[in-house]
């Protein structure tokens, strides 16, 4: 019996052999990689458009539900902005050094904040809204869509912001130039570098919600660089303010707006052509980041 056992045991007996130390991790080949596709993820993410549109309107019912005033924040919290600069630099004089070029002071700040409120909206709302969205698992659909419908409901607010620019036009007896035709143009690039900084934003967010507590300081500080309240010439000149403009395009944007608006210049082409190219160049950039870091938010958000 101990024989037969023993003959069993021998027939089990695994001889082992030296494989080699086992690798830190698999080797490259065998590991996933989930391919981009630029021209496809903005093919789906046009088909997503119905999408992008009920969200829209989901934010804005959302927001202004069960408030008296409405969508008349979108008009108070500008104009009460641009009142308060205009009654303190009418009391510090003329040293504060921010000359508006012949265009009262309330006009003139509120026609940069008011371009910069739908910046600074877009980067708020559409930064944080990934984080704790209860629709991420539910609704299939590429994941810019809610960043892209913050961006589309803050540009609702500015536009509705612009409707007190008519009785400012009275009241200060200033209106638009002839060079106004140019805004609408002015407008892509600023959308542009919007959309890019917003994906980034929503995408880092997911990861480092630190960001969400900086996010509004940095904002608040932001509105202070050159071309938002006062002109970039105040304190760049020469070609470093198109080095400055391929860097951060948003407020020399500002500024050719409020100037072919309110101003009677033409655009700066210089400085609108490289806004525009900076623009594109991280909207695209941005738009790869963002869908290189799409897989995860489910998972951590």
């Amino acid at each position: 019996m101990s024989d037969t056992g023993d003959a069993r045991n021998g027939d089990r007996e695994v001889r082992i052999t030296d494989v080699g130390a086992l690798p830190d991790s698999p080797p490259s080949e065998l590991r996933y990689r989930r391919e981009l596709q630029v021209l496809e993820a903005v093919r789906r993410l046009f088909a997503s458009r119905s999408i992008i549109t009920g969200l829209i309107v989901r934010q804005i019912r959302s927001q202004y539900s069960q408030q008296f005033l409405g969508i008349a924040w979108a008009i108070i919290t500008p104009f009460a902005q641009a009142l308060l600069f205009s009654v303190l630099l009418s009391k510090a004089g003329t040293n504060t050094g921010i000359e508006t070029l012949g265009v009262p002071r309330v006009l003139f700040f509120y026609g940069g904040l008011l371009a910069w409120s739908f910046f600074a909206g877009s980067l708020q709302s559409g930064g944080n809204s990934l984080v704790g969205n209860p629709l991420l698992n539910k609704v299939y659909a590429p994941r810019e869509v809610f960043p892209l419908a913050q961006i589309a409901s803050s540009g609702v607010n500015a536009a509705a912001g612009a409707l007190v620019l008519p009785a400012l036009f009275l009241i200060t007896g200033h209106g638009p130039t002839a060079t106004a035709v140019w805004t609408p143009l002015l407008f892509i690039p600023l959308i542009a570098i919007t959309v890019a900084w917003t994906l980034v934003v929503a995408a880092i967010t997911v990861y480092l919600r630190d960001l969400r507590s900086g996010l509004p300081l940095l904002v608040q500080l932001g509105m202070f660089s050159p071309g938002v309240l006062y002109p970039m010439s105040a304190i760049i000149e020469g070609p470093w303010r198109l080095v400055y403009t391929a860097f951060l395009p948003i407020g020399p944007m500002v500024e050719e707006i409020r100037s072919t608006f309110l101003l009677g210049q033409s655009p700066d082409f210089a400085v609108v052509a490289t806004a525009s190219i900076s623009a594109f160049v991280y909207l695209s950039g941005c738009f790869v980041f963002f869908k290189r870091l799409e897989t995860g938010f489910a998972d951590v958000s």
